[in-house]
């Protein structure tokens, strides 16, 4: 089940890095690696910490779920939920799209 998971993550992972600028998209898919995870978790935990003091000048709440899903990468128990709220981030953005594309 967890295969499961990760692929799932994986997927919507290289659907947002796609739509990224070729600078960031390589950025993210650096840090996907297997080989960038002690590069990966660090970061993560600051911006988890960032997002946490989001009321603070700089810092901001944008912080927690980009940390969040980072640390998905490697912790089990968080690749379902964030695999679930990747979905449902997607489908939101193809709705939108469409929407704009309509009018």
């Amino acid at each position: 089940m967890r295969e499961d998971h990760q692929a799932e993550l994986d997927r919507h992972f290289a659907w947002f890095e796609g739509r990224l600028p070729p600078r960031p998209a390589r950025l993210v898919g650096w840090l996907r690696k297997p080989s960038s995870r002690y590069a990966r978790i660090p970061l993560a935990i600051l911006l988890i910490v960032g997002g946490v003091f989001s009321f603070l000048p700089v810092l901001g709440l944008w912080m927690l779920p980009l940390g969040l899903l980072l640390f998905a990468q490697d912790v089990p128990v968080l690749q379902q939920p964030m695999a679930r709220m990747l979905g449902w981030v997607e489908r939101k953005w193809i709705a939108r799209q469409r929407a704009k594309s309509a009018q």
